[in-house]
């Protein structure tokens, strides 16, 4: 035994040991819970394109503006699934909240794409809709903008 106590742990500092492993262990649980649910939606998808072609229906306008609304979705699940690997490797905060951008920007689009005025229930309502996804599409490209501008010496879209 060392009479010298400083290299012993105090209880707090393995407890905070222990938040710690715990934490990263369900951060990794959630990395997997996206890496299946992206690999059931990719499945899910295939099979709906494949029965719309043997029904005809993949001519059909909306069938198709549904396959592109699953895309976007799965791209939605696989930039949350990076940006849970993003913080299980500890990156810097800057690829993180990139991360977090580029979700943004492909869920706005994505609600931009499917967006109809028929399922609100006056023009009003769609008019005030559309009014906020636009002010949040104008928002996150001005995020995008000021961190390729302002972000340091690594652009925003060379990774």
């Amino acid at each position: 035994m060392r009479d010298d106590d400083s290299s012993t742990p105090s209880l707090s500092e393995q407890y905070s040991l222990l938040v710690e492993r715990f934490v990263h262990g369900v951060e990794l649980a959630a990395a997997t819970v996206f890496a299946v649910l992206f690999a059931v939606g990719v499945v899910d998808l295939i099979l709906q394109i494949g029965g719309a072609v043997q029904t005809g229906s993949i001519t059909d306008p909306l069938v198709v503006i549904g396959f592109i609304d699953t895309g976007l979705l799965l791209l939605i699940i696989v930039e949350v699934y990076q940006t849970v690997l993003a913080y299980v490797e500890e990156n810097n905060t800057r690829r993180i909240v990139q991360l977090v951008i580029y979700t943004g920007v492909i869920a706005m689009v994505r609600k931009a794409i499917i967006f109809r005025t028929g399922e609100y229930a006056t023009l009003q309502d769609a008019l005030l809709a559309a009014g906020a996804y636009t002010l949040l599409i104008l928002a996150l490209v001005a995020l995008l903008f000021a961190e390729r501008v302002y972000g340091g010496e690594s652009p925003l879209l060379s990774d």
